[in-house]
């Protein structure tokens, strides 16, 4: 009698979506695919490009389409079977209660679905570059849902109205930030592109923290400029899978910034406007150099 294969995770990931290069669902399913994952994946923008060259066609989708696709899905009753939802862009107020509403029926579905957000508003040299009322409707309807968020070092400091210059001012924002989080969930925030003025220079930062302590993973900084679009995606994708196959946020950390370092030094050597997200595949899962995470706070 032939063995029961033991079937994938089911992950479903609503963002932004663009025909060439990687940003989005394009930086997030196949990083996840590669761990070990199914996604399903719902595009709430279909560009031809990242915005970041200045210019792109494509269509904006209307929210209601997210709503629309869910039900579909739902049709299939495979809700059970979805393990965690992920979001990135959210480029209108419609967008955001459509994917609230998504983590809602997925966890009425699963109540142990997990919800990682990575609450996509702006960086340091950009600014803002959401539309002025997206932060507050973030912070106000998505961060209470929130299992894990993803936030660089600009969007710590936007969500707390905190500056961060230390390693304790990104260790009290991180913590007062969880508390607004969902309580019954492990209320995981993950800091990326942390640069701080007490850190050894020439060094990047990633940083985990939980109920049960934070985690720090430093790597070197790759001259990388202009920085790269789809980083953030694809370390939102890259931690989320590695915390559903540990549960363990500092293995996770180190795992999910290593791999990310595998995928920098790639593109840098390929001197690549666009992260090579498919010549850096087996570094996914096991990366070839690990940077450690350490325990902090």
């Amino acid at each position: 009698m032939t063995k029961r294969p033991i079937l994938p995770q089911n992950i479903l990931s609503i963002q932004s979506w663009v025909s060439y290069g990687h940003v989005g669902n394009a930086a997030a399913v196949f990083p996840l695919q590669r761990l070990g994952f199914e996604v399903w994946a719902i595009n709430t923008v279909q560009f031809s490009n990242h915005t970041g060259y200045g210019a792109w066609t494509g269509p904006v989708f209307a929210p209601e389409m997210v709503a629309e696709l869910i039900d579909g899905i739902e049709a299939r009753g495979v809700l059970p079977t979805c393990g965690a939802v992920l979001s990135g862009y959210m480029g209108s107020e419609g967008t955001v209660a459509a994917v609230v509403d998504a983590v809602k029926r997925i966890r009425a579905a699963n109540p142990e679905a997990l919800y990682c957000c990575d609450p996509v508003m702006g960086d340091y040299g950009r600014g803002v570059f959401v539309r002025p009322e997206l932060p507050e409707r973030i912070a106000a309807l998505a961060i209470p849902e929130a299992d894990i968020l993803t936030p660089n070092q600009f969007e710590l400091e936007l969500l707390t109205n905190q500056k961060i210059e230390t390693l304790e001012d990104a260790l009290k924002a991180s913590r007062q930030l969880r508390e607004r989080m969902r309580g019954a969930g492990p209320r995981v925030v993950v800091v990326t592109s942390l640069v701080r003025s007490d850190a050894p220079t020439e060094c990047i930062e990633t940083l985990a923290v939980t109920a049960e302590g934070a985690w720090l993973c430093s790597t070197p900084l790759l001259p990388l400029e202009p920085p790269r679009n789809g980083t953030g995606d694809a370390i939102a994708a890259l931690f989320l899978g590695q915390y559903l196959s540990s549960n363990q946020a500092g293995e996770a950390l180190s795992l999910a910034t290593s791999a990310l370092y595998a995928l920098l030094e790639i593109t840098h050597a390929a001197d690549s406007r666009e992260i090579q997200l498919v010549a850096a595949q087996d570094e996914y899962k096991r990366p070839s150099r690990v940077f450690e995470a350490e325990r902090v706070g």
